[in-house]
This record gives C-alpha cells, sequence and structure tokens, in this order.
C-alpha cells in the first residue's frame, strides 16, 4: 500500500499525510446545526467523512474524531422562541433525528459526540485569554475578536483582507463572502433570550468559538485534520482558526478538508425552488438509505455533486449488481479451476481501489476498480471460465470495498418502519422503480440468474412484470 495524499484547504495542494501524534489521528467534524432535520447537502458531508475515517482505520490507525452539535445560534433561538419552549427542549429533537438518519445511513458514531451548550465554561475561558492578549474588547456588553490584530486572517480562505475597516463589527453568525469585519465571541444578552450568567458578562457565545473550544478541549491544540463543508471556510473556519491560534499561540490544524457542494438538478437546493430534500422525504418517497449512500460517495468529495433522482435509481442498480454480485460468489456453482485464472486481475484491482482512496479519497477511481472487476468477473462465470479457486480472493476485495463504501448489507427496514418511512414487508412505487432498473442492467450485461431472481423477488411481494417489444418494461400490483 502507498502514501496517502490529501488535498489541503490550507495551501491549496496535494500533501502528503502522516498524523502529529504515532499511530492516531485527531479529527474535527463540524456537525449539524440542529435548528431542523439535516439534508442531503449535509449529509454529502457526513458520508465522505464517513468514508474517511473508515480509510484511515482500515490502513491501522487508531481514530479519535470529534463531532459538534450546534444547538445554541440565532436560528435556534429564534425558532425555540417561536415554538414557546426552551432551546433544549428545541433541539433535542432534531439531535435524536439526526442520530437515527446516521444510523441508517450506516455513519459510524465519532468516538466523541458534543453538544455545544455543555462546553461554555471552554469558551469563555478562551474569550478571556483572548481579551487579556489584547485580541478581542468589550462594547456594548459584547465582545469581538479583532481581525487586524490577526495578520494571517483569509490564508485559509485566500481572499486579501488587508483594507478591513478597522472596529466595524458584526453580530451575526453568518455573513457574506468578503464582509470581514471584527465577529462576535461573547453576545450581550437581550430581553427574553436565552443566556447563560458568567464571569464575562451575561449573554451567550457567538456562532464560531464554540467550535475551538470543544475542539481543543478533546483533541488538545493541534488538530490532524478538520472536516467540514466549503461553505464553512468562510467566515466560520476563517474565524475558527484566528481565535484558537492567538489563545494557543500554536497552529490550530495540520490538514483542512473540505467537501463541495451538493445541487439537485444542476441547481442550489432551496425551499423556494421546491428542491430541497432532507433524508427523510427521501425516506418518504421509498428510496433507499443504501442508494443515497452509495449516491452521495460516489463522487470525490472535492467534486460538486449534482443530484437527481436518475441517479439515485442508477445507485440502487448500482448496490444491487453488487450484493448479486456477492451472491454469486456465494451460491454459484463454479469449476474447480477456471479457464483464466484470476488472481493477478485481482490483484491489480485491490492495488487500484487502494490507490484511489490514497489520492484524496477519490472514490470514484476506487469504485471503478471494484466494477470493472465485477463486469469481468460476471462474463468469465456465464462463460463457465471462472473457478472456485479466485472466490476467496474476489470476495475479498468485495468485503475490503464494504468496509468502506457500506452498502452490502439490507437495508435497515425495521427502523425504517418504525419511523413510518416504508410498510413491513411492502415497496413503494421508488423501490419498484429501483429494482426494475437493477434488472434492466442486469439482463443487459446477460445476468439472467440476476434478472430472474429480482422478478421472482418482485412476484413474491405482489409486483407482476410485463416485458415490452421496445425493451422497457412495465409492472402493475397484484
Amino acid at each position: 500500500m502507498g502514501e496517502i495524499f490529501f488535498q489541503n484547504t490550507m495551501g491549496g495542494r496535494k500533501e502528503p499525510f502522516s498524523p502529529l501524534h504515532e499511530g492516531e489521528v485527531r479529527i474535527y467534524t463540524c456537525g449539524p446545526t440542529v435548528y431542523d432535520f439535516a439534508h442531503i447537502g449535509n449529509f454529502r458531508t457526513f458520508v465522505f467523512q464517513d468514508v474517511l475515517r473508515r480509510f484511515l482505520r482500515s490502513r491501522g490507525f487508531r481514530l479519535h474524531q470529534v463531532m459538534n452539535l450546534t444547538d445554541v445560534d440565532d436560528r435556534i433561538i429564534l425558532n425555540a422562541q417561536a415554538a414557546g419552549i426552551g432551546i433544549r427542549e428545541y433541539t433535542d429533537r432534531y439531535i435524536q433525528a439526526f442520530l437515527q438518519d446516521m444510523r441508517l445511513l450506516r455513519l459510524e458514531m465519532p468516538e466523541t459526540i458534543v453538544r455545544a451548550t455543555d462546553h461554555i465554561d471552554d469558551m469563555v475561558a478562551i474569550v478571556r485569554t483572548l481579551l487579556d492578549r489584547g485580541y478581542a474588547y468589550q462594547s456594548e456588553g459584547s465582545i469581538y475578536y479583532r481581525i487586524a490584530k490577526f495578520p494571517a486572517y483569509g490564508r485559509l480562505s485566500k481572499v486579501n483582507f488587508s483594507g478591513i475597516q478597522a472596529g466595524a463589527r458584526v453580530d451575526v453568525d453568518r455573513y457574506e463572502k468578503d464582509d470581514a469585519r471584527d465577529f462576535a465571541l461573547w453576545k450581550a444578552h437581550k430581553p427574553g433570550e436565552h443566556f447563560w450568567h458568567t464571569p464575562i458578562g451575561d449573554g451567550r457565545p457567538g456562532w464560531h468559538i464554540e467550535c475551538s473550544a470543544m475542539a481543543m478541549k478533546y483533541l488538545g491544540p493541534t488538530l490532524d485534520i478538520h472536516t467540514g463543508g466549503v461553505d464553512l471556510v468562510f467566515p466560520h473556519h476563517e474565524n475558527e482558526i484566528a481565535q484558537s491560534e492567538a489563545s494557543t499561540g500554536q497552529p490550530f490544524v495540520r490538514f483542512w478538508l473540505h467537501a463541495e457542494h451538493l445541487f439537485v438538478n444542476g441547481e442550489k437546493m432551496s425551499k423556494s425552488l421546491g428542491n430541497f430534500y432532507t433524508l427523510r422525504d427521501l425516506f418518504q418517497r421509498g428510496y433507499r438509505p443504501s442508494s443515497i449512500r452509495f449516491l452521495l460517495a460516489s463522487v470525490p468529495y472535492r467534486r460538486q455533486l449534482n443530484f437527481t433522482f436518475d441517479g439515485l435509481v442508477q445507485a440502487a442498480s448500482a448496490v444491487e449488481r453488487l450484493r448479486n454480485f456477492s451472491d454469486r460468489l456465494r451460491n454459484e456453482s463454479l469449476p474447480e479451476q477456471g479457464a483464466v485464472v484470476f488472481a493477478e486481475r485481482i490483484a491489480n484491482a485491490v492495488a487500484e481501489f487502494e490507490a484511489g482512496l490514497e489520492d484524496d479519497v477519490n472514490t470514484a477511481r476506487a469504485l471503478a476498480a471494484v466494477f470493472d472487476l465485477v463486469r469481468e468477473v460476471n462474463t468469465a462465470m456465464d462463460r463457465g471460465e471462472f473457478g472456485r479457486a479466485d472466490v476467496a480472493a474476489a470476495a475479498a476485495l468485495l468485503d475490503r470495498f464494504d468496509a468502506i463504501f457500506a452498502v452490502l448489507a439490507p437495508d435497515a427496514a425495521a427502523l425504517l418502519a418504525e419511523l413510518g418511512y416504508a410498510e413491513a414487508g411492502g415497496l413503494s412505487d421508488a423501490e419498484i422503480e429501483e429494482r426494475v432498473a437493477a434488472r434492466q442492467q442486469a439482463r443487459r450485461q446477460r445476468d439472467f440468474a440476476a434478472s430472474d431472481r429480482i422478478r421472482q423477488e418482485l412476484a413474491e411481494r405482489g409486483i407482476i412484470l410485463e416485458d415490452l417489444k421496445d425493451g422497457t418494461v412495465r409492472w402493475k400490483r397484484k
């Protein structure tokens, strides 16, 4: 196995990776802001982070990944006030929903998951240090970070902020790129708003100080990897660097890995456009978690992902193809020794799979290595040329693939049913379309055993297929 390279947002180039502490990788993950259900754009980033941690662990590294749950910010406070409940009660619902979604997508739980509101004292300690060192100042009860005192401000986002207006301040947690102004570390208490009584005054933390406090509390002053969506580069991660390094005098993060945007049918996801989807919207339509996970993982994280429902059906077909291949390896009657020896070909596929992941987690390259081999072996099986002697090696590659991509096991139908997203034992229209597409793919590849198996499975579930002369398929329920 070769050396691992990551594209570091800080510097904008691929760099060889090794952890600061031998054998252990310390990762901080910006988790969800729990003011609503997480959407598929969020989960594009979370699936990447899961593939990353699975890959690193497969290379023998111990992991300490910290994921934060932002349970206090402007939106949460406004929504909780509108609902007439406290922020803890308001956010509990969305935290539980997020953890359920993680289970359904087979996202491994980080070693440490933390809530911002449990770390107010840690945030206050950093703010006091910044005040003592002259990086922060008080104004009308709030405390702001003085970015003019931090010359390296902007190196992550690669924007020149040298002409900023000294003393201009911003109180909102989110603001536009290039609008660099002193940002709030601590916000003064407003009437009717949730607040904490602390040595630096009554109020609540700004969004950015939360992550600095939680990351350094559990991982130390310097992290190996900090991940998040590309939308967080500025201002959030830029501000994290400024306040963390000013408080410790040490580098904050060695490798910044940012996942690109997800679009829907080529457009930015927006509720106003009617193309905004949570995982639960897709579950309600009958799409399976494995199909969603495969689609979100299939495009390398540094490339924009265009989500379409056709793409989701194709992902379901790809997963079905892999499951059928796994079944063939286990159950098909094969000659002891095939006419073609596949040992070298399988070894090359393994090497290419690993090389893809080593190359900045290039999932497309890794997947191509697996699917090329699956196609060749299926063809050889159909011709009687693949023998039992090569089954173990092919199955080992499939196991290696699934240790990273985690889509081969049956979906958690019981949990979906418990959440009300599928009838136990029933199939939605979307699920039927997925199975039909998988059967069509099997037929195109002349995998008639898989095609017949899918037809029989659908028949047992009350679905009748009719193959039309033009090659399309019509289906109906009994």
